[in-house]
């Protein structure tokens, strides 16, 4: 799909279809009104009988309107005109999307980004709506042996605007670009199945990404490990015949001194729950474990398109969690990277092993701060659901920078607290600390397990338990939180 930004007059456009917005009640957007206007006011005819839904997001697809020269004008409903919130917006865009998608014109103007939204300027509009719109395309069907032809996606879009074309539109718009291809490799990562998307495909993959950008990587191997004393993320790969991997990115975008912020993503590949088994009901979307891997490729895709002037590293430690004869049992006690030694209570609790000895890896990297990103504790999924991820961190400040960039990427988050009352759950009478706490609290014990490992520096953990993917009918990786990651990464750009 390309995207080009053009000043024109919407009535006279001969693009395939042209997009225009109508608020409650009837009420036309400028668009609308000078499609209206052209067309002998047969838009207004046909919105007083009620066939638009006045719901953000309702849509109207009208043919050979009279007096304009495209054959189709869609109408999308963008709620009442003095309350168009950030949600508003995206659901009417995401409408047009869908109806774009199963329309047969190729190409499209699209009007909607001249509606105003309290607090966001044109440039956010423009960039959200390209995203969306790519995103909107995405398809997740290699592995078929026939691919779905019914639906022919628009291939050129065109934002009509009134407002005058400088480089900050035309950046905003890459931007969006970048953000929907980023997500795109998350989800398709998140999406293949554990036999494809092994420890090893994901190195090969940073290496791919590495090679087609400005990013350095570096795979580590079980002996590079054993030799750094990384026991417990080891202690995970015990069971699997699948080697895991140590990736390690390196984007230098910004100045050779500035401090990077280091991405950390958990990678497991396929999580059976070990020993401690889980059940087998839905034990297939276990794929999607290693979200928070896929989440840090496709960040580092995005801001690699964008070029973005800043330094960032990303950590993803890798593995399958499987059961078998060499693998951890409940009890057995590891050894951490840090030194700290982890009694495994509940071999289903891995991912905090891996992300452990990533955490004292990054030390080295003296980080300006950490983000790690996965997918931790259903108790997230409980206190959160599936529309919020959890976040929690030692630093007040990085939470409220993340909580700011997740609103305004529409990839929100909420903070939960890590209060020093909460690391009394984690006692062990036989190590330093056990690889889970006393009942309740569950996510916010895990981070606080991690929190041990992050005291050299600030740092926060996104818990995508219940945002990385969704079940049902719409099964399938969702690529967040990559807006999220990749809107934080922009604005510590901008500084």
């Amino acid at each position: 799909m390309e995207f080009t930004i053009k000043a024109g007059a919407p009535e006279k456009l001969k693009n395939g279809c042209v997009v225009a917005g109508v608020f409650s009640g009837g009420e036309l957007s400028a668009s609308a009104r000078a499609l209206d206007k052209a067309a002998d006011g047969a838009i207004s005819t046909i919105l007083a009988r009620g066939d638009l839904d006045d719901k953000a997001g309702a849509t109207l697809m009208l043919h050979a309107l009279p007096g304009l020269a495209t054959p189709r004008v869609l109408l999308v409903s963008l709620g009442k005109s003095d309350a168009l919130s950030d949600k508003a917006y995206r659901d009417a865009v995401s409408a047009a999307a869908r109806q774009l998608g199963a329309s047969p014109a190729e190409d499209a103007a699209f009007c909607l980004a001249e509606a105003e939204v309290p607090g966001r300027d044109l440039a956010w509009r423009l960039a959200q709506a390209t995203q969306i719109l790519l995103d909107s395309t995405y398809r997740c069907d290699e592995l078929k042996s026939k691919r779905d032809e019914s639906r022919k996606d628009v291939r050129q879009i065109v934002f009509v605007t009134r407002a005058k074309i400088d480089d900050n539109l035309k950046e905003a718009v890459r931007e969006g670009q970048a953000i929907a291809e980023g997500m795109a490799l998350a989800k398709t990562l998140g999406n293949l199945p554990g036999n494809v998307c092994t420890p090893g495909y994901l190195a090969t993959t940073a290496k791919k990404l590495a090679k087609d950008h400005k990013i350095k990587v570096e795979v580590l191997e079980r002996a590079d490990m054993e030799k750094l004393g990384m026991g417990s993320l080891l202690s995970v790969a015990r069971g699997s015949h699948e080697p895991p991997k140590f990736i390690i990115l390196n984007y230098k975008g910004g100045k050779a001194k500035d401090k990077p912020v280091v991405l950390v993503g958990k990678g497991i590949t396929f999580d059976t729950g070990g020993i401690s088994l889980k059940p087998g009901e839905g034990m297939d979307e276990m794929k999607y474990d290693m979200c928070g891997a896929a989440s840090v490729l496709g960040t580092f895709k995005a801001i690699a398109r964008m070029e973005l002037p800043i330094n960032v590293v990303g950590l993803i430690p890798t593995t399958e969690n499987m059961p078998g004869g060499s693998a951890i049992k409940p009890g057995d006690i590891v050894t951490s990277m840090s030194g700290q030694t982890i009694e495994i209570l509940n071999t289903d609790a891995e991912g905090r092993l891996i992300l452990c000895d990533a955490l004292t890896y990054a030390e080295r990297f003296e980080p300006a701060a950490v983000v790690d990103i996965a997918t931790l504790t259903g108790a997230c999924i409980i206190a959160l659901g599936n529309l919020t991820s959890g976040l929690l961190a030692n630093d007040d400040q990085l939470a409220a920078e993340l909580l700011a960039s997740g609103q305004a990427a529409g990839d929100k988050a909420w903070q939960l607290p890590l209060w020093d009352e909460y690391q009394d759950m984690l006692k062990s009478n036989f190590a330093d600390i056990p690889n889970i706490g006393s009942k309740g609290a569950g996510t916010i014990t895990a981070a606080c397990f991690l929190a041990r490992f992050t005291k050299a520096y600030k740092w926060a953990h996104l818990d995508i338990a219940g945002t990385a993917w969704k079940s049902g009918a719409d099964k399938g990786a969702t690529g967040r939180p990559v807006p999220l990651l990749t809107r934080f990464l922009i604005e510590r750009a901008s500084r």
